[in-house]
């Protein structure tokens, strides 16, 4: 099927559903919400705005509803699930460095926060949840490309914290034939990324850099390779899940571009786009995986997955925007 059928299609099954975004202010979240409420979609945003903003959500406002509340919260999610056919949750504390400085508040949120989504949602009669999981999940594993089913130990408190959700959502899938599908994160990218905290991404730090005239900081040789996926991209999955025939869930799948990009080329990459001096190195940090690269058989085959938007591409758009803009055209626009 041509990609603008699979958009047309996705857009008219979604048009006057009820559906929820955890974390729907977020980077990746805010996205979705966008290409929600274009296919016609009403959607609700839960989001406590801890590390999401209101400004994201600025040209949608008018048309979603908001509660500003976290996912550890019962009573909210309780209201937030009333009426709804969908959710997907996005809601979570990422990066690894920061659940090695607070392992406790990671667990927390993302574990017990998913344990009452799950709950809230099938006690409100919710039909699926789509929820968000992350490449670290592989751990040790020495395989690449990286392949559902050859998972390694967790490296680090957010990589177990993510394989601890994906097994919460198959108890649920086994235990109450509750429909949940998984989508395993590879280095999302795209606007709306923040570069500020100590826990920004390496991207927008990288471009942070560049437009401040600095030097980059890359932890380690420059080295170690990543899975750049752009935000329309993990959008787009996000969709199709939602959409997925009964045979997709209760597993999770990667979300990737299916290519490596090392550091030190990604480095280059954005020097040559926005400026900047050269890189600075550190000592790499511990809990961090040496290279990572999807395998994308698996949701190409279950949600006919296919990445559309490369790193090239995308770079620059991030480097023709200010940072907060439409750019990404998502699915569905």
């Amino acid at each position: 099927m041509r990609t603008s059928a699979i958009e047309d299609s996705l857009a008219a099954r979604l048009r006057g559903r009820s559906v929820l975004v955890t974390g729907g202010a977020g980077f990746i979240g805010s996205h979705l919400v966008d290409a929600l409420v274009a296919a016609g979609a009403a959607v609700r945003v839960l989001d406590d705005l801890s590390t999401g903003l209101r400004s994201n959500l600025a040209a949608v406002a008018d048309r979603i509803e908001l509660i500003e509340e976290s996912i550890t919260s019962r009573q909210a999610l309780a209201q937030a699930c009333c009426d709804v056919e969908l959710v997907f949750h996005e809601a979570a504390l990422g990066s690894v460095p920061r659940s090695m400085a607070d392992p406790a508040a990671t667990i927390e949120v993302n574990v017990s926060g998913t344990a009452h989504v799950l709950a809230a949602a099938r006690a409100a009669g919710v039909r699926r949840v789509v929820y968000a999981s992350s490449s670290s999940i592989y751990g040790d594993s020495l395989v690449l490309p990286r392949r559902e089913g050859e998972e390694g130990r967790a490296l680090s408190p957010y990589a177990l914290s993510k394989q601890m959700v994906e097994q919460l959502a198959e108890q649920f899938e086994q235990c109450f034939g509750f429909e949940t599908v998984g989508l395993r994160y590879f280095n999302v990218y795209g606007t709306r990324q923040r570069p500020d905290g100590p826990y920004a991404a390496v991207i927008p730090r990288f471009f942070a850099a560049a437009r401040a005239g600095e030097r980059p900081l890359i932890f380690g040789d420059g080295g170690q390779s990543r899975d750049f996926t752009f935000v329309a991209d993990a959008v787009s999955a996000n969709l199709l899940a939602a959409m997925a025939p009964r045979t997709a869930c209760g597993r999770a799948f990667n979300v990737g571009s299916g290519c490596a990009t090392t550091i030190g080329a990604l480095a280059a990459a954005v020097r040559a786009l926005a400026g900047g001096g050269a890189p600075i190195h550190e000592p790499a940090r511990s809990g961090d995986v040496r290279h990572a690269v999807a395998d994308l058989e698996e949701i190409s085959t279950a949600l006919d997955y296919f990445p559309r938007v490369g790193l090239e591409q995308g770079l620059a758009a991030i480097a023709d925007s200010d940072g907060d803009t439409q750019v990404a055209a998502v699915m569905l626009e």
